[in-house]
């Protein structure tokens, strides 16, 4: 059977007679799916490439999985070629594995070396994680999404700490005759290790993978491990022997981990856990859709927060931290940037109790020390940091929250700048970053892009407030479907206290805004992606603008960017759209005098206009057959 036919097959009745429609083919019988294969794949005009291309990632995966195919991958193209095979063959990227020695699952030998492939053309990815993930996801069953997260990191955890546990319990029993105890807990203490008890090692675990008992045995590890460690008490999941949990799949969800190595000191230093960490998070918050926010924000607006403020050192605070992201790159910006990982100290807090166990976790497999308050906790009414005044604030809080309880809090410390309406909290989660912001702090923070203009229940009148205060330091618009938890664009607020201090230029009574709407590419049909070099040009605007130290010289640029004083922001009733300041792109001039361009306007419209008349005559021909039927 050809390709092309095993495609069709595996398409709906519906997605048959688009296609039926779009190559205008005769089939006497548009309701049978037999009668329009037939027809479809006898026709040699008709390609599958394009049809294809405008499927959903997710319908373009589920194709792949008819066909027995890797899943794997997050741009479509590459999915659609693998569909069609017409994907480049292993041959020709053989080069790009040398030197790759990184352990990877194998449940189908030839699909890491597929996956490490397609990860090299992106940047050098370890290349395992796609796979890893595929393989995963097609043990979820029909496990709902939000539960099979926890299912899956918490195991992945305690991978992570048994490797690096047994890596280190060796190296000590090997020196034991000069002296070094492989069971002194201070040993493993000294090197940053979590000390595993023997009954919650990964090699007990996957010894009795196949047993039904699996789970209890994985809860009772869990509990062991809490106990032994006092820093992941309440962290780690312990739900893996309830009843509606499969424990064949959870068994060979076991197996498939206990195939990668992730706690070495050798993939500690590729950050092959972290990697994989983030790809999962990211997965399952695509998998999520909206409630995928709740903990997760995409990489490249944190990494945009992050290149911004530029956290070298001092005191990080995330209010509404889910799964800790923002922590994540702060430390990776330090460390990428030559600083000394720990010269910045963690401040979170989380009101959702698994997203915050969540964060935990994901702090800890990164050796990243944090304070992420007692417990979970409300932000708004049991503050877990009340008296920090934090260098850097990096923040996603929930967008336009209309149950924040405003009614308990009326005379709040923190509504300086006035009381937020009790629909929508937005200048409420201002007003908290300002609270907390010290003296010569920053803050970058993700908000609706209703929160520049609204003038709603008293938002313009605390807008203008904070504006007057000269708090406001710059303003981003972001393009749109840039989150999983919302298709709306969104924009970047960033707040400083002092103007003129940590050695920058002198901003005071002047604002900078940029206008990144254009900025970023689509990754497939609902998601775009901020790329290396939308992210420099959006921050190195801004450092050119503060005046950061080797930075290039600041210049306003239409369309784009503009440098604006305070006078000019009150002349706009203190909205802070940037496209109301940064104005209109400037087109080059072609040198086509007017009157040649015009005619060739005209015929290119009239063009548009004759296409139009042929769609509607296709449209009332289609609608006519379905209303003779």
């Amino acid at each position: 059977m050809s390709r092309k036919r095993e495609i069709l097959e595996l398409l709906t009745a519906d997605e048959l007679r688009g296609l039926v429609n779009r190559f205008e083919l005769e089939v006497s019988d548009r309701r049978a799916k037999d009668g329009m294969v037939d027809a479809l794949s006898r026709a040699h005009r008709v390609k599958l490439d394009e049809p294809l291309a405008e499927l959903p990632r997710a319908r373009l995966k589920e194709l792949c999985r008819g066909l027995e195919l890797d899943d794997s991958g997050k741009e479509k193209a590459p999915i659609v070629a693998r569909l069609l095979g017409t994907e480049p063959s292993p041959a020709a990227d053989d080069d790009e594995d040398e030197g790759d020695d990184t352990p990877a699952p194998q449940p189908d030998a030839a699909k890491p070396a597929k996956a490490k492939r397609g990860a090299a053309k992106k940047g050098g990815d370890l290349g395992f994680e796609a796979t890893l993930w595929q393989a995963a996801d097609k043990l979820r069953n029909n496990m709902d999404a939000a539960e099979y997260k926890h299912v899956v990191l918490g195991l992945i955890f305690l991978k992570y700490i048994s490797d690096a546990f047994e890596e280190l319990h060796a190296r000590l029993v090997a020196q034991a005759d000069a002296g070094a105890d492989p069971e002194d807990r201070d040993e493993y203490r000294g090197e940053n290790v979590f000390w595993v008890p023997k009954a919650a090692r990964w090699t007990a675990i996957q010894a009795s993978a196949k047993q039904p008992t699996i789970g209890q045995l994985i809860d009772d590890a869990m509990v062991a491990i809490e106990r032994d460690n006092p820093t992941l008490k309440g962290a780690l999941p312990k739900n893996y022997g309830r009843t509606g949990l499969d424990k064949q799949r959870l068994g060979e969800l076991v197996d498939l981990i206990g195939t990668i190595g992730l706690g070495t000191k050798e993939q500690q230093s590729k950050d092959v856990l972290g990697r994989v960490y983030e790809y999962f998070l990211s997965e399952f918050a695509l998998a999520e859709g909206k409630k995928g926010g709740q903990f997760y924000t995409p990489r490249s607006v944190v990494r945009v927060l992050v290149e911004m403020l530029a956290p070298y050192k001092g005191r990080v605070y995330d209010p509404c931290c889910g799964s800790g992201g923002m922590f994540v790159q702060s430390e990776k910006f330090v460390e990428e940037h030559g600083g000394r990982i720990g010269a910045i100290s963690v401040y979170g807090q989380e009101s959702n109790e698994t997203t915050w166990k969540l964060a935990r976790m994901n702090l800890a497999i990164r050796g990243i020390e944090a304070n992420l308050g007692a417990e979970h906790a409300d932000t708004f009414h049991r503050d877990q940091h009340p008296d920090l005044k934090a260098d850097y604030i990096l923040a996603n809080p929930p967008f336009n929250d209309s149950d924040w309880g405003q009614d308990r809090l009326a005379d709040d410390v923190r509504w300086k700048f006035g009381t937020p309406p009790a629909g929508n909290a937005n200048f409420a989660w201002v007003q908290h970053f300002i609270h907390h912001l010290a003296p010569t702090g920053f803050a970058g923070f993700v908000l609706a892009n209703g929160s520049m203009s609204s003038n709603q229940s008293g938002e313009g009148d605390i807008r203008k407030a904070i504006v007057e205060a000269d708090l406001v330091d710059c303003m981003i618009a972001l393009p749109g479907q840039l989150f999983y938890s919302t298709q709306i664009p969104v924009c970047l607020w960033f707040l400083t206290r002092d103007k003129k201090a940590r050695g920058f230029r002198d901003r005071r009574n002047s604002l900078l805004f940029i206008d990144a709407r254009k900025l970023g590419t689509m990754i497939d049909r609902t998601q775009r992606e901020l790329g290396d070099d939308d992210i420099a040009k959006i921050a190195g605007c801004y450092h050119a603008w503060r005046g950061d130290k080797d930075a290039a010289a600041y210049a306003d640029v239409a369309g784009f960017c503009k440098s604006a004083t305070l006078e000019e922001v009150r002349g706009h009733q203190h909205v802070l759209t940037p496209g109301r300041y940064v104005g209109a792109e400037e087109v080059e001039d072609d040198g086509e005098p007017f009157e040649v361009r015009f005619p060739k306007l005209v015929a290119k419209l009239e063009g548009q206009f004759a296409e139009g008349r042929k769609l509607e005559a296709l449209i009332r021909s289609q609608a006519n057959r379905i209303g003779e039927r």
